[in-house]
């Protein structure tokens, strides 16, 4: 198939991109130097020269304490950029997935969501990926959105790489307790959009490593998987906090907790434990800085 992948040199767009061609796909990834997604006329220009089969649409803007005070950018990018792809995508023909997130739901219910649970976002970050998901589900007559959470990989910065730092640096680390969800190893959630893309069972699906963990047990996992199976010298001694303890300019989703159901009943393979997906990334990392 030819591939079209915005945010080609993000955490995700990285791995879709590596994913992708290594599954002998045509693959076209652009970055935000080479592609304007708020650029309608650029958009629709580079998706018509390409004409690809499939769109990955990556690129956002993902700055989430940023985006309560730099309202217009996440807009702009999030929702008027997704508008632009869904309408190149509609015009050649191509199946359109939209990465979107857990900050679509106010992160207060006791379960977890739903693929078609009501959307709540708390946060400007939240609300213009909801935007976003909105327009290509107007836009777009082949869609797959596909909500993740807790993403981390290889390139770029991201909890995982943080922990590991301050896990070796500081004495003590304290980590918040009081919010759970899923972290999502990049490189599952690219070969999950591979599947989907070779397919027209459209929709709106959940997408992260299954299980659930806090900010705190996830780091515990980090620190203990690093000391165990790569000998890494952790000095923080961890200490489990509440949100409260660290106020941050946009509210965190207590619950982001997403449901499989879509991935399920539409026959496919659920993602790998997040706990196996973290230690395929720790052995990908470290076999790197060797």
């Amino acid at each position: 198939m030819k591939v079209l992948v915005t945010g080609a040199s993000g955490q995700l767009g990285k791995d879709v991109v590596n994913v992708f061609q290594g599954q002998g796909h045509d693959v076209l990834g652009y970055d935000r130097e080479q592609l304007d997604i708020t650029d309608l006329g650029q958009v629709v220009k580079i998706v018509g020269q390409y004409q690809p089969d499939a769109i990955i649409h990556c690129a956002a803007y993902t700055a989430v304490d940023a985006a309560e005070s730099d309202i217009d950018t996440a807009y702009q990018v999030n929702a008027s950029g997704t508008r632009n792809m869904a309408l190149a995508a509609e015009k050649t023909g191509a199946k359109l997935v939209y990465i979107s997130t857990d900050y679509v739901f106010d992160g207060t219910a006791e379960q977890p969501y739903h693929e078609y649970d009501n959307t709540n976002p708390q946060s400007i970050y939240g609300k213009s990926k909801r935007a976003g998901e909105i327009l290509a589900q107007t836009l777009s007559s082949r869609y797959f959105i596909v909500r993740t959470s807790w993403v981390y990989g290889l390139h770029g910065n991201n909890f995982v790489k943080t922990m590991l730092k301050l896990g070796q640096e500081k004495p003590q680390l304290q980590v918040v307790n009081d919010q759970k969800g899923s972290p999502t190893y990049t490189v599952d959630l690219a070969r999950f959009l591979a599947k989907l893309i070779q397919t027209e069972k459209y929709g709106v699906y959940h997408a992260s490593n299954s299980g659930s963990c806090t900010w705190y047990e996830f780091t515990q996992a980090i620190l203990q998987d690093a000391a165990e199976l790569y000998a890494v010298k952790v000095t923080a001694n961890l200490e489990p906090c509440s949100t409260e303890q660290f106020p941050r300019p946009a509210a965190r989703p207590r619950n982001s907790v997403m449901e499989h159901i879509a991935i399920r009943t539409n026959g496919f393979h659920d993602l790998q434990d997040w706990r196996k997906g973290l230690r395929e990334f720790l052995q990908e990392y470290f076999n790197k800085s060797e």
